[in-house]
């Protein structure tokens, strides 16, 4: 006998009550998206449960994809006997065997779904245990703190037997909570807040600000680069470029030097928002963290936030950039994000910007460019740049980081 399935336990959706049905065909959807480039995987749907048979595929190939895909909270190697108790002990030996190292204790842990089976769980519990013991010396039972677990889920279709549990991303599935736009800089913080975004269930699309010639090629296509990590999560992502010189400098001329950076987030959440509309994104997504630079004081956000009807979500405001750098690392964004090439953030960068803001004092310096103001914001937009990014895999070392974060 071999483990030949993998038993997907899915993690929030499954809070959702009568939208239950629809939410696990998402994220049936979501799996075979994940897993189509392994061709013989078969899948088998049941009430909050995946059933993924291998037919001889590399369970560790399909594991190492199966848990980045959001919604999954775990799976289990499983072997999949008929509903007859010589046929459940022998399977239940057989993955014992197949431990290594053989451990030293165990206890049997069995759950009948299945209430047409002739033994209750607890005389189940009994009889599997037994035949292990029997069968494997040396072995003990340890009800308290067991090396090995031994699962047996009794259900209609039959009783799946494992013992090892493989933790998985969480969240939600992709799209599940609506799509968002990402402001995406090619900075450390950005990435990060779309990757959690995207656990949350929110499909993306991402806006990068590009001010040609002050800013290089180069950084485009880092901030492509980042694109193409995120899509690895999420399976496809839109990145729209926008051309952001003009607009800029023309800020840098209206004298109020201290406000800067201030005029120009609130250009950005401007061109943003418009991008989100024709997209059908319902918010913004930052990678602000509360107090990190002069634009992300509560004062500052505030005055910047005030400049858009969408919701601005900022899953890192009350994050550490030492934690932020630790997930970015988890994820495989650190080393991309941290290549010496400018974004449109480090150009005209006043001595003294300001970390508290007027707001009337930011609108008046803004009405002093009036109908160009819009005339730059819709020049902007028509001009924007949309590439369609796919996935790329991730290195060795992203995969080790992620052992330690999940």
């Amino acid at each position: 006998m071999t483990e030949d399935w993998i038993i997907v336990r899915f993690g929030e959706i499954t809070v959702k009550g009568r939208n239950r049905t629809r939410f696990e065909e998402l994220m049936l959807a979501r799996v075979k998206e994940a897993l189509a480039s392994f061709g013989s995987l078969s899948y088998d749907k049941a009430y909050g449960r995946l059933y993924i048979r291998l037919n001889g595929e590399s369970f560790d190939r399909v594991a190492d994809r199966l848990k980045d895909v959001f919604g999954i909270v775990s799976f289990s190697p499983a072997i999949r006997t008929a509903n007859e108790l010589a046929a459940i002990r022998e399977a239940a030996l057989a993955v014992m065997r197949a431990v290594d190292p053989p451990p030293r204790t165990f206890k049997v842990s069995v759950k009948r779904a299945y209430k047409g089976f002739p033994h209750d769980s607890r005389e189940m519990n009994h009889l599997v245990g037994a035949h292990v013991l029997r069968n494997t010396p040396n072995l003990k039972v340890d009800v308290h703190q067991p090396e090995v677990e031994l699962k047996v889920e009794i259900r209609e279709e039959g009783t799946f037997v494992h013992c090892r549990t493989v933790p998985a991303a969480g969240g939600f599935p992709l799209g599940m909570n609506g799509k968002a736009m990402l402001l995406l800089s090619g900075g450390i913080d950005s990435p990060v807040a779309g990757w959690m975004m995207m656990r949350k269930g929110l499909e993306l699309e991402a806006v990068h600000f590009h001010s040609y010639p002050y800013t290089s090629e180069q950084s485009k296509e880092k901030v492509v680069a980042l694109a193409q990590r995120l899509a690895y999560y999420g399976g496809r992502m839109k990145l729209h470029v926008v051309p952001f010189t003009e607009l800029q400098t023309r800020l840098a001329r209206t004298g109020y030097e201290h406000l800067m950076i201030t005029m120009m987030r609130r250009a950005m959440l401007r061109i943003a928002e418009r991008l989100a509309e024709k997209s059908g994104a319902l918010a913004l997504v930052t990678g602000e963290s509360l107090g990190q630079v002069a634009s992300q004081t509560l004062a500052s956000m505030n005055v910047i936030g005030r400049v858009t009807s969408l919701p601005v979500l900022r899953p890192l405001v009350a994050m550490d950039k030492l934690d932020i750098i630790r997930m970015a690392e988890r994820i495989g964004t650190y080393e991309t994000s941290i290549l010496p090439y400018e974004d449109c953030c480090t150009l005209f960068v006043p001595k003294s910007p300001a970390t508290n803001p007027n707001l009337r004092i930011v609108e008046r310096a803004e009405r002093l460019l009036g109908d160009e103001m819009e005339r730059l914001i819709a020049e902007a937009v028509s001009g924007t740049e949309t590439i369609e990014v796919t996935e790329t895999e991730r290195s060795d070392a992203v995969r080790a980081g992620e052992e330690r974060w999940f």
